[in-house]
């Protein structure tokens, strides 16, 4: 809470938050915790999850779920497209990838791919902050993931320099304080579907 409090507390209107979302029930208590707080886009990048039917149907359980969810208050999505080749690039640097475990440099080069996109999406956009609903699951190392997100700010710091707004990156990790156990109460209240693999197809093997 506290990068929450310090992120809104500078002024009184609402800051735009490109949250990137990997699906449905990992959205549903990070956007709990945060829609009081935060104008919030959703950013749909997830060209790990394998197959494109999986894919798709985790899109649609998030865009069914969030009307539901939050009624008028439910958040745009943007929707970028499905380009599988992006993960295969960026995980194929790393020496033994389709062998790691979660948690491992696999998934770090893809919560570098992923958080990278969506700080270019924020920055085009002129959101105020970014950040993703990937810390919320026990599964991700979220100190992993923040150290992207900041890596991340940090390049548009230096690609945009002098730019009149560069969007920050909000730590987070939304496991905490129970958050992945709402997350769980939430899914059986909207009766989503929750899968049983990350998504990428390495993940989808160990099953």
């Amino acid at each position: 809470m506290a990068e929450i409090d310090k992120a809104v507390q500078s002024g009184s209107a609402k800051p735009r938050l490109l949250l990137h979302a990997c699906c449905g029930p990992c959205s549903s208590a990070v956007l709990e915790l945060l829609v009081n707080y935060f104008d919030i886009t959703i950013l749909y990048y997830n060209p790990n999850i394998f197959p494109e039917t999986e894919y798709l149907r985790r899109k649609d359980e998030l865009c069914k779920f969030l009307p539901a969810f939050l009624g008028k208050k439910a958040p745009h999505v943007i929707e970028l497209a499905y380009k599988p080749q992006d993960f295969y690039e960026a995980v194929k640097t790393v020496d033994g990838f389709e062998a790691m475990p979660e948690k491992g440099e696999r998934c770090r080069m893809c919560y570098r791919l992923r958080l990278a996109r969506c700080a270019k999406e924020a920055f085009d956009r002129q959101f105020d902050y970014f950040t993703t609903t990937l810390s919320i699951s026990p599964h991700k190392d979220a100190q992993k993931i923040n150290e992207e997100g900041k890596a991340a700010a940090l390049e548009l710091e230096k690609t945009h320099a002098g730019a009149q707004k560069i969007p920050q990156y909000l730590y987070a990790d939304f496991k905490k304080k129970n958050g992945f156990k709402r997350s769980l109460e939430l899914s059986a209240e909207y009766g989503l579907y929750r899968q049983d693999y990350c998504g990428c197809v390495y993940s989808s093997r160990n099953r």
